[in-house]
C-alpha cells in the first residue's frame, strides 16, 4: 500500500509522470531542472512509496540499458484527490435526486453485497473475533486506520479513518455500509457504539465477547 509523506519536490515528479509515457532520469532532470541526484532522490521516495514504478528498457546494439519511470495508480488517485471530494458526492446526491431513499437503499445494499464478496475470500479463520482481526488487518493494509482493543469483554474497533468521508457528511444511512460489511464476513452482530458526527474523535463498533468466542 503506498505510504509516506511527499515532499513537494516529488509532488512535482508525480505531476510530470501522470498521464504521460515512461521517463527517463535525464528528461525528469531538463523538465525540472534539478540535477541527476536530486532527481533520483525524488524517484526513489516515490518509489519505495507506491507511486512510481521502475522498469528497464534494453536498447538495440550494445547500448547500456536505461531505467524508465512511470507513474502507479496510486499516484493517479493522490493528484487528483481533490476531485474525488468534489464527485462522489455529487453523484451520491444525484443517486438519492434519481430514486429516493428506495433507491439509495438498494445502493447500499449492493455496496455491501460487493464488499462482503470481496472481504470474505481474503478471511481464513473460522471464529467472530478472530475473523474479525483478519479483516481489520487486510483493511490496514489497503491503507485504513483501524484499531482493535479488548475493553470489558467486547471487541472495540476504532475506525479512524472513514471511506465514506466525503458521503456521510450529506448522508448518514451510507455508515451502516461498515456495519453491515463487518457483521457479514465476521458471522456475528456488530454494533456501532460512538460516531465522530456525535463528537467523537472517530466512529467505534463493538464484538460482544459471548459472539467473539
Amino acid at each position: 500500500m503506498p505510504s509516506g509523506t511527499l515532499t513537494a519536490a516529488a509532488l512535482r515528479v508525480i505531476k510530470l509522470l501522470v498521464g504521460n509515457r515512461p521517463q527517463t532520469v535525464a528528461e525528469l532532470m531538463q523538465a525540472t531542472g534539478v540535477t541527476r541526484t536530486a532527481v533520483t532522490e525524488q524517484l526513489n521516495e516515490l518509489v519505495a512509496a507506491g507511486f512510481v514504478e521502475r522498469t528497464v528498457e534494453r536498447l538495440p546494439g550494445r547500448g547500456r540499458p536505461r531505467h524508465l519511470f512511470a507513474a502507479t495508480e496510486a499516484a493517479m488517485v493522490l493528484l487528483f484527490a481533490a476531485n474525488q471530494r468534489i464527485i462522489i458526492p455529487a453523484i451520491w446526491s444525484a443517486v438519492r435526486e434519481a430514486g429516493g431513499d428506495a433507491l439509495v437503499r438498494r445502493v447500499l445494499d449492493r455496496v455491501t453485497e460487493r464488499l462482503v464478496e470481496h472481504y470474505s475470500r481474503q478471511i481464513r479463520a473460522t471464529e467472530p473475533a478472530e475473523r474479525l482481526r483478519q479483516l481489520v488487518d487486510v483493511l490496514n493494509k489497503e491503507g485504513a486506520l483501524i484499531d482493535v482493543i479488548e475493553h470489558e469483554g467486547e471487541l472495540l474497533i476504532h475506525r479512524r479513518s472513514c471511506p465514506f468521508y466525503n458521503i456521510s457528511d450529506e448522508d448518514l444511512a451510507v455508515c451502516g455500509v461498515d456495519i453491515g460489511l463487518m457483521s457479514r464476513v465476521v458471522g456475528a452482530p456488530v454494533r456501532r457504539v460512538a460516531c465522530r458526527h456525535d463528537g467523537d474523535p472517530c466512529c467505534t463498533f463493538a464484538l460482544s465477547e459471548q459472539n467473539g468466542r
